[in-house]
């Protein structure tokens, strides 16, 4: 890929990212999932955007996921534990903010593993 078709990936990627956002808000009672992916490592955050502050963040990069890979297994295995973070602080519903991804492989692997642990969106 070249340069030039990369920098046009990600500037069609970022006016997603804020097209979405122009609609999705994350509350106390319903807190902001967010996804950011890159080729070596995955992160979720759980967002309050009233009060600006993060109420959970998980990545692949912690000891707890030693070894998980950015696939959509991992993908699966941080879902799981982000769900499970969410009840440990009694929050069962979020908005899911894709980011500008497309909702497939990864992205959908987290949201389907969240949702298994119990968590609605």
């Amino acid at each position: 890929m070249s340069t030039k078709e990369l920098l046009d990936k990600n500037r069609r990627r970022g006016a997603r990212k804020v097209h979405v956002r122009q609609t999705i808000e994350g509350t106390a009672e319903r807190p902001r999932m967010t996804v950011f992916k890159s080729n070596r490592y995955l992160y979720v955050q759980v967002i309050d955007d009233d009060k600006g502050s993060t109420l959970v963040a998980a990545s692949t990069l912690e000891e707890a996921m030693k070894g998980v890979k950015a696939t959509v297994e991992g993908g699966g295995k941080l879902g799981e534990l982000v769900g499970t973070r969410l009840k440990e602080k009694n929050i069962d519903t979020v908005v899911f903010d894709r980011n500008g991804y497309k909702y497939h492989g990864v992205v959908k692997a987290i949201a389907d593993a969240t949702r298994k642990a119990g968590i609605k969106f």
